[in-house]
């Protein structure tokens, strides 16, 4: 039995890492990927240390610091339920049902995005419709795409793809809600036309993507964009089936936890997006995710006690 499991990899697991590690306690990190959300996004202007940093070298240097540690790994591996036992709790993978067993559990697994569910949807997923922009703007280079969604990542998205694609449009349900700074660049860019109070009714196309269709809210008026790519950032959906039925969810699906990163299960902690803590920021994960560490370190303490 391990003092602790960490599931999650993003920067609020790889941060409570780092601080398990430091108190000498025997740990597991288990976690689908390295990085998490952080995959997903490219230019970082907002971490203390780096002016500009890009999220896969961030990502780098977090796992180089994680890797001069004692930690077990599993990665590739994703928990699918998170139980308690006599004496810590029991994590099952999804894949081969493998379980290993801890005294505490730091949970920081993180979002994950949220599909719009429209028809054609699930049909171009891998074939034109995608959910990172990052990861898949440059196969769209010299065509024209969209963007659904008008929140900081969805005009985030749209101002990586003006300096690929062809020519972007931007849509989105109400008005923009992006960060200020965010929204003077994309109406600064040319080559990209935003259509606010507008749903998307349907991703069209035969073996790619050929077009999405939108609808005027006010007006009912439909619009037929012709597109070869069609990028969702509408928000992100906690990962939080592992411990639902265990420890107490939000409406939104988000661990319920307090100032110290407990949640309503003594010994199990957790940190980052999946929680319920305000301002989903890469700085404020790996900050709740090292007081996950030391507050899990001193729940050990007084159990020994």
């Amino acid at each position: 039995m391990y003092d602790i499991i960490i599931v999650g990899g993003g920067p609020a697991g790889l941060s409570a890492a780092v601080y398990v590690a430091r108190k000498r306690l025997s740990a597991l990190l288990i976690s689908g990927d390295l990085g998490g959300q952080l995959n997903l996004t490219m230019d970082i202007e907002n971490y203390l240390g780096y002016q500009f940093i890009e999220g896969p070298e961030l990502i780098s240097k977090f796992h180089e610091q994680v890797a001069q540690y004692p930690i077990d790994q599993k990665i590739g591996y994703r928990v699918a339920r998170l139980d308690k036992i006599p004496g810590g709790f029991e994590a099952t993978t999804e894949d081969g049902g493998e379980t290993y067993q801890s005294r505490v559990v730091i949970f920081t697994a993180g979002k994950r995005p949220r599909p719009l569910n429209v028809p054609g949807e699930s049909e171009f997923t891998g074939r034109g419709v995608s959910y990172c922009a990052i990861c898949d703007g440059p196969l769209f280079a010299g065509k024209k795409v969209a963007v659904v969604g008008g929140g900081s990542s969805g005009v985030e998205a749209a101002l990586d793809l003006v300096k690929i694609a062809e020519y972007t449009y931007l849509v989105e349900l109400k008005q923009l809600s992006a960060e200020p700074i965010l929204i003077e660049k994309l109406k600064a860019s040319q080559n990209v036309t935003v259509f606010v109070e507008h749903q998307v009714e349907k991703i069209e196309g035969k073996d790619f993507v050929e077009a999405l269709l939108v609808r005027d809210v006010r007006s009912g008026e439909t619009k037929r964009l012709d597109v070869g790519g069609v990028f969702i950032e509408i928000g992100l959906i906690p990962n939080s089936e592992p411990v639902k039925g265990l420890a107490e969810l939000n409406k939104w699906g988000e661990v319920v936890i307090t100032p110290s990163c407990e949640t309503s299960v003594p010994g199990l902690y957790a940190a980052g997006d999946v929680t319920n803590v305000p301002e989903k920021q890469i700085v404020v994960a790996a900050g709740e995710g090292a007081k996950a560490a030391l507050q899990a370190h001193r729940y050990l303490q007084r159990l020994a006690a």
